[in-house]
This record gives C-alpha cells, structure tokens and sequence, in this order.
C-alpha cells in the first residue's frame, strides 16, 4: 500500500485534469523512487462519470466516480480511498505544482510530525487583470504574508494541504456534507482538526499555481467571492463554538465587526466614486463585502457557492443554518 496519496478532486474539468496529471504523475514517481511509496487517485464528482475517459489514458491513476454531489462527499470519499495510507494530500484540479512541491510538502510533515501541512498558492490569470480588482485586492492572499516554513497555522484551505491520517482517525473527522455547496467545508474541518489538540503548519516551498479564468476575475465575481470567503470563515468559528453560550458570544464577537466594516467599506465606496478615484472605490466593496458575509454568517445564512443549477427550478443562492432556503 502506498504511504502516500495524492487526491485530485474534480467536477467537469476535463481539459484542467489532463494538464494537471502528467505533472502530478512526474512528482509522485519521484517521491516513490525516493523511497515513499505514492499513488495518485482521481475522485470524479461527476454523476456521468465524465473524466473517465482522462484517467484511462493515464497509467498509474486510480479513478472512483462519487455520485453524491457536493465537494464535501467527494473529500470524504478521498479519505476512505486512501485506505491505510499514512498521509493524503489534497491539490485541485484547476491548479500546477511548483517544482518539489510534494517533496516539499513531505518534508516538512516528517520534520514536524504535524496533522497537516500546507503552502503557498499564487494566482495566475487569464488575461490582464481589471485595474479595479487589482487595486481592490482581491486576489491578494494577506492572511499568509510573511509566514515561514514551520510556523502554525490555526486553519487551511485543501486546495494545497497534506494530511496526517492518523491524526484524523485520532479525533473521528470527515467533512461536513450538509455544507457541501456553501464550501468551507475543508476550513470548518481543519479548524476543528486544530481545535482538537493537533498542529497545522506551514511549509514555504510546498507552492501550487492557481490559474483564474476570465469568468473568476470579473468584478461582480471577485465582490462574490470576498463575501464567500467571509461567510465561511466566521461561519466555521460559529458552527464550532462548544454551547449556546459560547456561540452567541461568538456571534457577537464578530458581528460588531462586520457591522463596522459594512459602514466603513460603505463609506470608502462612496467616497471613491465621488472623488474618481477607483482605487478607493474598490477597497471600500471589498471591504464592505467581507462585512456583509461575516454579517450573514453570524446571522446564520450561509452563500452556496457551489450550488449546481437544477433543469427544474432555479438554483437559490443562500440557505441558512436551518435548513431553509431563500432566493
């Protein structure tokens, strides 16, 4: 059995998995001829089975095709096919691993003898990038500036993070299938990884290319995603607080907040828009943005970020904490 897998979750990509494989593939040799035994599985959340096709005409990939939608069942499903690997490692379909990224990522988990490792992603794009995104900073990865390899992390994303299996099965976690189209699903599960005694770390030289389409880099989807990435974020604290009493406080810790960086980012919009100064403009939306997810999220409504239109009714864009959904 190998010690290591490599779980590449993927959703109707086909021509993303067919680059990212032979890439993946020339790291995972390395690794296994280094001395670790290391398989690629390709987890195809796909209903119909669509990336079958690429997987064949790639030796030395095991495919398995999840059927019950949402990105949280496909990650579960990753854990239970890694078997009696000692560690997984999740990167997206959509993404190219920087030279020794893997090694790398191996490294510093046997040097630490952390729960998870994870790294760096540096955004690629498809074309120039709108002066008003960029000004706005919404690609801008603020919260892992200034990191060095070993430093603690209190969470991480999965689009680069190995984990210690062992450490898992340790505390009983998978992922939270009920938010599986919210997303958040992989920081709601590493938090609580933390939260239960384990270290995440940081390795700098473990990095992976995040390449962004023309349809990611547009303004309403950048404002889309900073809200996005607010809601998941304080929506995760909320979900994990341990009592009423400890999640109200919670709620109230970071509603005030939000409500200040409603008012602030409000404010700053406007003032750019009066002033011409576009710059101004864009930081205020975005901040007002993260204000208005978190806002929600305290509130209990949670953005389904990855919701998946239906034929036969119109796909809703918030369900809150209950359940119930909404337009």
């Amino acid at each position: 059995m190998p010690v290591l897998t490599v779980a590449v979750l993927t959703f109707r990509r086909n021509e993303l998995l067919a680059t990212l494989l032979p890439q993946l593939l020339e790291q995972t040799r390395a690794l296994t001829a280094a001395g670790t035994p290391t398989a690629v599985l390709v987890v195809d959340n796909d209903p119909d089975g669509g990336a079958a096709p690429v997987v064949v005409d790639a030796p030395d990939v095991r495919y398995v095709a999840e059927p019950q939608p949402g990105i949280a069942a496909a990650r579960n499903r990753a854990l239970a096919e890694a078997g009696s690997s000692a560690a997984l490692v999740f990167v997206d379909d959509d993404e190219i691993p920087g030279e020794g990224w893997l090694a790398h990522l191996v490294a510093t988990w046997r040097d630490t003898g952390a729960a998870g490792v994870t790294g760096p992603v540096d955004s690629v794009f498809d074309g120039t990038l709108d002066p008003w995104v960029a000004a706005g900073g919404f690609f801008a990865r603020t919260h892992t500036r200034g990191l060095v390899t070993g430093d603690r992390v209190p969470a991480a994303a999965t689009n680069n993070l190995l984990l210690d299996l062992a450490a898992v099965a340790r505390h009983a976690l998978s992922f939270d299938e009920s938010i599986g189209f919210a997303g958040g699903e992989d920081t709601r599960f590493t938090r609580s990884l933390v939260a239960a005694g384990e270290e995440i770390v940081w390795c700098a030289q473990a990095r992976v290319v995040d390449r962004v389409p023309r349809d990611r880099m547009t303004r309403a989807a950048v404002v889309r995603r900073r809200f996005a990435q607010a809601n998941v974020s304080v929506g995760a604290s909320v979900a994990l607080a341990p009592g009423p009493a400890a999640g109200l406080m919670t709620r109230v810790r970071y509603g005030a907040p939000a409500l200040g960086r409603i008012a602030v980012g409000a404010l700053a919009a406007a003032a750019g828009t009066v002033t011409r100064r576009p710059g101004v403009q864009a930081r205020g939306v975005a901040t007002g943005a993260r204000g208005l997810g978190a806002a929600a999220a305290v509130l209990g409504v949670r953005y389904q970020e990855y919701r998946r239109a239906s034929p036969e009714r119109r796909p809703v864009a918030v369900e809150s904490s209950t359940g119930e959904r909404g337009a």
